[in-house]
């Protein structure tokens, strides 16, 4: 099975080929679209597209800040509180990855934060 990178909301004006190392690119929402009042739609079309999101699977954290938030959510909630992002770094220009593990089901050693 290999990786895809669910693009949250395709923007023309930014070339994205750079995250396809990390898997197939599938956007999820097209450009332009908002979610304004009711997010309900927008809650139905991401968990129809994330259906089958796995550990090895990306979020590419782009577009509508409330889009990204409900991609985040459904991903974690489908993949049990697991998922990876990918970020945009404009010092090296390229994408990495950052992990949330929310429930540490994949925490290799025990990390204490000062918080």
């Amino acid at each position: 099975m290999s990786s895809r990178v669910y693009i949250v909301q395709e923007n023309p004006s930014v070339n994205v080929m750079p995250a396809a190392r990390y898997g197939e690119l599938d956007v999820i929402f097209p450009f332009g679209s908002q979610i304004v009042f009711s997010s309900n739609r927008a809650v139905l079309t991401v968990r129809k597209k994330l259906k089958d999101f796995t550990d090895e699977d990306y979020i590419l954290a782009m577009g509508d800040p409330a889009a990204i938030a409900i991609t985040a959510m459904v991903a974690g909630e489908l993949n049990n509180g697991f998922i990876k992002l990918l970020k945009w770094d404009k010092q090296t220009k390229a994408y990495y990855s950052v992990t949330i593990d929310l429930f540490g089901r994949k925490e290799k050693e025990n990390v204490k934060w000062n918080i």
